[in-house]
């Protein structure tokens, strides 16, 4: 029995998934004819209470598309240093877009307003033009921390004060808003764009989808197409993702109760230095000196359990709908024998 724990894009369609896409209804998402696209991407913006949403094939897509958007060349952007759209998205922002950024180091992955005021460039024709802001929230390499509200809205009210973008690359949004009781809409009253994944928490094969007024969806359709991610009778796709939205939300809680179940197994073992505090579905731990990422994660496969080392040091644990709680029992054993 495989335990794979490397991350929740690992998670094949169930059967109720699989049927609801084999029944799909399609057609050409180009010409804008695909009836199962139009109707996720009208559900999603409904539930962001936002004008209108984009179809694409991935999270790392839908974030560039939004920067390309909002940014020109030599513009710059502003972001945590852990940033997904910073550390794993090829050097995106600058090839696709030709902008700067500038890093700033939160608290596991989040930045404050008072951070953000202070890293807005001047009006000065010797520096980058400060045009965008972008959060991450769940924070990936954060271990699955979660924004706190109120910080967001302070952050957004500098950005419309400063007339600046307001971007959240929200792949895993949806545990923050199951973990911290918010709603959809409360995200889409303060951010200009917002990127949702489906092939992360909710258990999709493939999908994320961009939210945001009617004229700058329209206006990222036209970069989607350049960008090549222009699909055709994807809605067998889209309709994976309807189903997701229907059904695989409210259980994201018991992904989140197993991620604190194996991090107190984790808590004082011989090769840990300290767990990252877990809010969601991430574990994230420190590995004493000496200890090595690749060498527990090679030991933890020969009991099946399959980890990712994301630094010499560190190890990642994702829970999903795919973790059973037997393979929480069983992982709980295993790491309390090591």
């Amino acid at each position: 029995m495989k335990i794979d724990f490397r991350s929740d894009t690992v998670t094949v369609p169930g059967q109720g998934m699989f049927e609801a896409m084999m029944k799909a209804k399609v057609g050409d998402d180009v010409f804008g004819e695909d009836p199962s696209i139009n109707e996720l991407e009208g559900m999603t913006a409904s539930m962001f209470g936002m004008e209108a949403a984009l179809y694409c094939p991935s999270g790392t897509m839908t974030n560039q598309i939004a920067i390309n958007c909002h940014t020109r060349p030599g513009d710059e952007v502003i972001c945590d240093e852990s940033s997904h759209v910073y550390q794993y998205e090829g050097g995106g922002i600058a090839r696709n877009s030709g902008s700067s950024v500038k890093l700033l180091t939160g608290d596991r992955g989040r930045i404050t307003a008072d951070q953000v005021l202070a890293a807005i460039n001047p009006d000065d024709p010797h520096r980058a033009w400060t045009r965008l802001v972008s959060l991450e929230n769940t924070s990936n390499r954060g271990g699955g921390s979660c924004y706190d509200f109120n910080e967001i809205k302070k952050i957004g009210a500098l950005c419309k004060e400063k007339n600046l973008g307001f971007h959240l690359d929200g792949a895993r949004l949806w545990n923050a808003l199951v973990a911290k009781q918010e709603t959809p809409k409360q995200y889409g009253e303060v951010f200009d764009s917002i990127s949702v994944c489906l092939s992360k928490s909710l258990g999709c094969p493939v999908g994320s989808l961009l939210l945001g007024k009617k004229e700058f969806i329209h206006r990222a359709r036209r970069v989607r197409k350049a960008f090549g991610g222009g699909m055709r009778q994807a809605g067998f796709l889209a309709a994976a993702g309807i189903y997701a939205l229907q059904h695989n939300i409210e259980r994201l809680s018991d992904d989140h109760a197993h991620a604190k179940t194996i991090a107190a197994s984790l808590e004082g073992k011989s090769f840990t230095e300290y767990v990252l505090p877990v809010e969601t579905n991430i574990i994230i731990f420190q590995l004493k000196a000496g200890q090595s990422a690749p060498a527990l994660v090679t030991k933890l496969k020969e009991y099946d359990i399959w980890a990712y080392a994301i630094a010499p040091d560190r190890v990642r644990l994702v829970l999903h709908l795919d973790i059973t709680p037997e393979m929480v029992t069983k992982t709980v054993e295993v790491l309390s024998g090591m």
